[in-house]
């Protein structure tokens, strides 16, 4: 019987586990050996021995710099477990957009038997695999990973600067992001940015400059398309899909898809201001396709946390030129307010996002706009950037 290894002992893991029931999970959180409810042993990450293992299989969070992905031997991915298995498979992947991207997707497929999955909802070992379709949002995390799944069609988003401390530079997380593409065969599609367009690949490649270029690539009329900004990207990429497998465009369907909190979504205070939770703009590129959004107005933006590495400067030269006045929380609110005082941005060093709030509230008008919007991480002081949406939302409820 094969040896299996499991890393880190989370959602991904747990759901392989059941494929191999003699598995052992390695998990760095773990203190002393302990056997879970459903029989399976979990133990320190520092009793990991290659010797001892015939494949290991790892949860995508974990660094390559891990001393369980260094000792390791015999590594694969999640995706990897189902490369001989799965069915059609969209993998979905880029820096912005994705999560929108796959749940439009899927509502476009489902009547087509699809399932979505990966990055988002359930791990592969969940799906079905008599299902027609599997809609995969795909992170680089997972596919620095995987060598030897390959998706039938790729739709890769535009790449910004992100997961840098992960990937260790922009190079590689590039590389991690295209990686599907070099492997791809003869019959596959990917949708890619036009700035990869000399790649080599065995795929039919597809490129586009921006949602002009891809709306007539697939002739697409993008003014029947309801979503702007940001998401009408994500729509008009989910119905290029739709298109490619289906001949089919269903403008009627697309605009009956509702977005998912925290991604610039608008309330409205007790005396009618415009507030916007944005809490899901983990990282710069984010923030600047949010700020272009309200262009025309002023924006009072909140700004920090954990941003995990990025080069700031390329925002702040965005910023120097918007009409904003920046409000500074999260773990790198020194470090931003730094910035904002050498590009001459207005701004606000805050205790935390309630004292940014109670900050806004004093100076915002009727005409302008209040903007979360952190380009970073929340973990450095929330649970996930839904607690930390959630919090705004209701410090903005209780004016």
């Amino acid at each position: 019987m094969k040896r299996v290894s499991l890393f880190g002992y989370g959602k991904t893991t747990k759901a392989l586990a059941e494929l191999f029931p003699s598995a052992i999970f390695y998990d760095d959180k773990c203190l002393k050996p302990f056997t879970d409810e459903n029989g399976h042993k979990v133990k320190p990450a520092s009793d990991f021995n290659s010797d001892y293992s015939d494949l290991e299989i790892t949860s995508p969070g974990i660094p390559p710099s891990n001393a369980l992905i260094k000792k390791a031997k015999n590594l694969i991915s999640e995706y990897d477990c189902f490369a001989n298995a799965a069915p059609l498979s969209i993998w979905i992947s880029g820096t912005n957009g994705k999560t929108t991207t796959t749940q439009m997707m899927q509502y476009l497929l489902r009547d087509k038997g699809s399932q979505e999955g990966g990055n988002i909802g359930l791990p592969l070992a969940q799906l079905d695999q008599n299902a027609q379709i599997w809609v995969l949002e795909t992170s680089s995390f997972t596919i620095h990973y995987t060598n030897r799944a390959v998706p039938n069609i790729y739709v890769l988003l535009p790449i910004t600067p992100d997961h840098l401390s992960w990937h260790g530079d922009m190079g590689e997380y590039i590389n991690a992001k295209l990686k599907p593409v070099l492997k791809m065969r003869e019959g596959e599609v990917a949708i890619i940015p036009e700035a990869y367009k000399d790649i080599k690949t065995s795929a039919y490649l597809i490129t586009y400059k921006d949602e002009k270029d891809l709306a007539s690539r697939f002739e697409i009329e993008s003014a029947k398309v309801n979503f702007k900004g940001a998401f009408l990207m994500d729509a008009l990429l989910a119905m290029a899909v739709e298109k490619i497998l289906f001949d089919r465009v269903d403008y009627e369907k697309i605009n009956s898809f509702v977005i998912d909190a925290h991604r610039q979504e608008e309330l409205r205070d007790s005396k009618n201001r415009l507030w916007v939770n944005d809490t899901k703009a983990t990282n710069l590129d984010a923030t600047i396709v949010a700020m272009k959004r309200y262009k025309d107005l002023h924006v009072h933006l909140i700004l920090g946390g954990d941003d995990k590495g990025v080069d700031l400067n390329e925002l702040f030269l965005f910023l120097q030129n918007c009409d904003v006045k920046i409000y500074n929380i999260g773990s790198n609110k020194e470090k931003l307010s730094n910035l904002a005082h050498q590009y001459g941005v207005e701004f606000e060093l805050c205790k935390n996002l309630a004292d940014a709030v109670a900050k806004i509230d004093k100076n915002l008008k009727n005409d302008e706009v209040a903007l979360l919007s952190p380009a970073a991480a929340s973990l450095d002081e929330f649970t996930s950037y839904a607690h930390r949406g959630d919090l705004f939302k209701n410090s903005v409820k209780e004016l």
